[in-house]
């Protein structure tokens, strides 16, 4: 399939002409799908950092950014930014210890148990064991669930997700923890990183599926494998000894041995008077890390903006090459491919590349636009964290963001998604490129999954760059209206972070071309906008942007 918007121009309403009169370039369905094959095949070996498949995955985007024409994306002459990492393989135990009595628990089907501290070995024993409900400290709720508790050297035990607070109907309150929607406080980086800033010496989360919106097969496929940090010196020194988990099956033999109603203890965690709870028990864990430093890499390209005054302001397309690698504990198949997370994504980052080349000189972008694929986005962001404090070209002179994750296998919806919708005036150009390509651009339909703290645009926002993540729709033309949502729960439950995760029959990668032409149009507009986009007050980096601004 290939989109020419061209095509029919007078059949086209007004709205619909003026959008196709824009400049648009062939953008095809089969190349995507060709390059997430070759991305997805088991030469690949599942795209893992510091693997043979990162050398292949890199050669390959270099080697796909020269045949386009683009320039090298650092400003050094090359197409990468080195990203040093220090990759950490643990191996854990844990027991508890209750009234004399031992209970330790087995690693993997039980507990989940990684350290990110970059040291041979984490010793703690004998940590006093406590409930601190949800782990959250959040003075702008009037929210804490630590209440002057002091857990210096203590093991914390905490439940998954935000505090579920409902107001007077019984419904989600928004104006608290932003009600459906996750805030930051709800993700696991965050309630790891406040148990480290109050002394603990481990942080437990209790996983439960419906809340953490995936099985607790996609913490073993990832946590308990090679784990990756930023190589910074003493950086990784104030972390929590354990970063675990702990099936929610293990809570509640751990809970009822200690003589408590885990049940209970959560209902009671809802409550704003909610204080910690002493379980009773010690917690004594081993962690010996394997370490070894990883050269990692981020791949970029340039094509560098037409209007000599505004060429060194820059776009900013991200998606994330890397995958899981390889498992060889595993029987059979070992290698997560990673077709759809995030080969697909990765090659709409090339196919927009290619639209953009494409273009007549007249009708390039103004500013400049960096094709940004980056390295561990499945370790926690670090690729693209490591550009954000480390950026190849200001972020004074950055207008935004856009990200690509994962793309839409199948055909053309009516509708496309945003994540964190609301949060800047690139949702008002997304929803105007939507209308004219005659679709409707709506809100995440599951907020509570957290979405928007789990891809690179966050790292970007985080500094306070305007990010933008749109996501395929839902609403598939010519099929029921449950089509799109039964195949999203179905990746979610069979292949995401899975070894299954192949490119399967039915895959056009139709609807994606579609959402190529999106991307291309939002970010025209942006590198040729008379004002840049800014966050929406209220907004959580505003101040940060505002203060950059200010300063430039």
């Amino acid at each position: 399939m290939k989109i020419r918007l061209l095509l029919f121009v007078s059949l086209l309403s007004p709205a619909t002409l003026a959008f196709a009169a824009a400049p648009v370039a062939a953008i095809s369905a089969a190349n995507i799908l060709a390059r997430v094959r070759i991305l997805s095949s088991d030469e690949f070996e599942g795209r893992a950092p510091g693997s043979a498949g990162e050398e292949k995955t890199v050669a390959y985007l270099i080697g796909e950014f020269k045949k386009l024409g683009l320039a090298p994306g650092n400003p050094d002459g090359t197409y990468l930014q080195n990203v040093p990492l220090v990759g950490i393989t643990s191996t854990p135990t844990l027991t508890f210890t209750l009234d004399g009595r031992m209970l330790p628990l087995e690693n993997i089907n039980e507990f989940v148990g990684p350290s990110s501290r970059l040291v041979p070995r984490v010793v703690a024993k004998d940590s006093e064991v406590v409930f601190v409900g949800y782990g959250v400290s959040a003075p702008e709720f009037g929210w804490d669930d630590y209440k002057g508790q002091d857990v210096r050297g203590k093991t914390v035990v905490m439940l998954v997700n935000d505090p579920p607070i409902t107001d007077a109907t019984g419904q989600l309150d928004p104006k608290v923890f932003g009600g459906k929607a996750m805030t930051y406080y709800g993700r696991w980086t965050y309630k790891y990183e406040i148990a480290a800033e109050k002394g603990a010496a481990a942080c437990l989360i209790v996983h439960e599926t419906g809340p953490a919106a995936y099985p607790f097969a996609v913490i073993t496929g990832s946590r308990s494998r090679e784990n990756f940090e930023i190589s910074v010196p003493d950086r990784n020194a104030g972390h929590v000894g354990m970063e675990g988990w702990l099936t929610v099956d293990t809570a509640r033999k751990l809970f009822t041995a200690c003589g408590k109603d885990y049940d209970v203890l959560k209902a009671a965690a809802i409550r704003r008077d909610f204080r910690p709870v002493a379980l009773g028990a010690k917690a004594s864990f081993t962690i010996d890390n394997t370490l070894r430093n990883v050269a990692s890499k981020n791949v970029a390209a340039l094509l560098p903006g037409s209007d000599p005054k505004l060429r060194h302001e820059y776009v900013i397309y991200t998606a994330h090459w890397d995958h899981l690698g390889r498992d060889n504990r595993l029987t059979g198949d070992q290698i997560f491919n990673g077709a759809a997370d995030n080969a697909a994504g990765v090659a709409v980052l090339l196919e927009l590349a290619q639209a953009f080349t494409a273009l007549p000189a007249d009708q390039r972008s103004k500013r400049s636009i960096l094709f940004l694929s980056v390295t561990a986005e499945e370790k926690g962001l670090l690729g693209s964290r490591y550009y954000a404090q480390d950026p190849l070209y200001p972020l004074t002179q950055t207008l935004a963001n856009i990200n690509m994750d994962g793309a839409n296998q199948f055909g053309p919806t009516s509708d496309m998604a945003t994540v964190g919708f609301g949060a800047s005036t690139l949702d008002e150009i997304g929803m105007t490129v939507a209308t004219q390509q005659g679709r409707t651009m709506l809100s995440e339909s599951h907020p509570e999954r957290g979405s928007y703290y789990r891809s690179d645009h966050f790292e970007f926002a985080k500094v306070g760059v305007p990010s933008y993540y749109p996501k395929n729709g839902k609403l598939f033309i010519g099929q029921h209206a449950d089509f799109g949502e039964k195949l999203q729960a179905d990746y979610i439950a069979n292949d995401y972070h899975k070894v299954t995760d192949e490119i399967k029959p039915g895959w056009t990668f139709e609807g994606a071309a579609q959402d190529t032409e999106f991307l291309l149009q939002v970010g025209l507009r942006v590198a040729n906008g008379d004002t840049w986009p800014e966050w929406k007050p209220g907004n959580e980096f505003k101040a940060r942007r505002d203060a950059m601004m200010k300063g430039k």
